[in-house]
């Protein structure tokens, strides 16, 4: 919940050359959407405004930030420092926090606990700060009668610095007008050139101004700058997925191989077998269960429903109460009504099934001519029989019955047998011959 006016700068203009991909860095996925993304969702929860600093010809961040937030293009590549300073028009009044898109898992409490550090006692400076298992080569910040008295840099720390636990995040709060007047004081006289964001810790306690750390996990404040980093990202909030589904009452029968999007939605009580992938836009309704190796994207289970194992739900497919979708059964923009089933080894694309149709194994939708994809509509009550062709456009009216191995081209009217095949022929004898021929054009070669 915001608590008072302020503003989040969030510096997204990485290419994001470890990871050695055209995507600049704060497109990088992550829990099935940008790890922008990610950050802004923690964001818009603490700050009023947004301002993000983007690089020459990156359209594609500015899209993800949204029409809500400020876009501010840092055309020379200078440093964190002149990165903040592009925004620094941007910054209005009150409090304006200093983040980063490569470091994405923040939570909004987090920045609440920041924000109130801000303005607590005579505080004039806040910062995240962190104890990470292996403190490496970050910067160490030097604590004295509980306020940062500076960030020593790990190639400048002595050896009794380097043996501070307290590492710095990067992450700065602090009151506009003060923080426009250090990132200006900012020199780049240092062995890269560029303007360092952290020297504003410096030029702060100059000016008197008492600098105080806010603690936070590493898990929260990592950054990530390499394909390694971002898989680590990942199974950081894939855990917390998984703990705040379980503790909303999902059963999660082997949590750790069960994968969400950001904004996978499982109702209570739903149940979840292992090695399920849930990609982005998935609803799960109250008692449904998702069996083992199935994936779903852009869909919605409903009640009672029961999926796979090994299906696949892809986007516009509803499920209505207690339908049952089996194993190597794959759906697409498909709608099944109230106690309809494809319990095996189906396909069915553009369709709509009625209530408590059976569909038999080996059925599929013939959807696309190559150029357009027509539906296919059945009925209510109907039967497909297995190793059916249903040619869309088409329609089977209710309680209509399709022959097993029939191709359909033609509406079926409600309660008609249809049979869509070649009359059997049997011909004694001729197998046995047919046999010896083969064999024999064989052995020839």
């Amino acid at each position: 919940m915001k608590s008072h006016s302020a503003t989040a700068v969030i510096l997204a203009a990485g290419l994001g050359t470890r990871m050695k991909s055209a995507l600049p860095k704060a497109m990088q996925p992550l829990a099935g959407r940008p790890m922008l993304a990610t950050l802004l969702a923690s964001v818009r929860e603490q700050f009023d405004r947004i301002v993000v600093v983007t690089g020459p010809d990156m359209d594609d961040v500015a899209a993800v930030a949204g029409p809500e937030a400020q876009i501010v293009v840092q055309t020379d590549r200078l440093g964190t420092g002149h990165a903040a300073r592009q925004a620094a028009a941007c910054f209005g009044e009150g409090d304006v926090a200093i983040l980063y898109a490569d470091n994405p898992l923040i939570l909004p409490q987090t920045l609440e606990r920041l924000l109130q550090a801000r303005n607590s006692g005579h505080t004039g400076l806040a910062l995240l700060a962190m104890r990470p298992a292996d403190p490496g080569r970050y910067g160490r910040v030097i604590v004295r009668d509980g306020m940062v008295e500076r960030i020593v840099e790990w190639a400048d720390a002595s050896e009794e610095e380097r043996a501070v636990p307290l590492c710095n995040a990067g992450v700065i709060c602090a009151r506009a007008d003060d923080l426009r007047r250090w990132l200006e004081q900012i020199d780049n006289n240092n062995a890269k050139g560029e303007y360092y964001l952290t020297d504003v810790v410096a030029l702060a306690r100059r000016d008197g101004v008492a600098v105080r750390a806010v603690e936070a996990p590493e898990e929260e404040l990592r950054g990530i700058n390499s394909r390694v980093e971002l898989a680590e990202a990942e199974a950081v909030i894939q855990t917390r997925f998984r703990r705040a589904a379980m503790e909303a009452g999902v059963t999660l029968t082997a949590p750790e191989t069960v994968f969400f999007s950001h904004d996978t939605c499982l109702e209570q009580d739903v149940t979840v077998a292992p090695h399920v992938v849930f990609g982005p836009g998935v609803t799960v309704r109250s008692g449904a269960e998702i069996r083992a190796f199935s994936h779903l994207e852009g869909c919605e289970v409903g009640p009672g429903c029961m999926v796979g194992p090994y299906a696949r739900l892809r986007p516009g497919t509803l499920l209505a109460r207690g339908v049952h979708v089996g194993n190597f059964v794959e759906l697409k923009a498909t709608e099944m009504a109230e106690g309809a089933k494809a319990n095996h080894l189906t396909y069915l694309g553009d369709a709509s099934v009625g209530k408590g149709t059976n569909i038999g194994a080996g059925t599929i939708t013939c959807n696309y001519d190559g150029y357009l994809k027509h539906r296919t509509q059945i009925g209510a009550g109907a039967f497909i029989g297995s190793d059916s062709i249903l040619v869309a456009p088409v329609s089977v009216g209710d309680g209509a019955l399709i022959a097993a191995s029939s191709i359909i081209t033609d509406d079926v009217p409600q309660d008609a047998l249809a049979i869509g095949r070649a009359r059997q022929i049997n011909k004694p004898g001729q197998g046995a011959q047919l046999r010896a021929l083969l064999k024999k054009k064989k052995e020839e070669g």
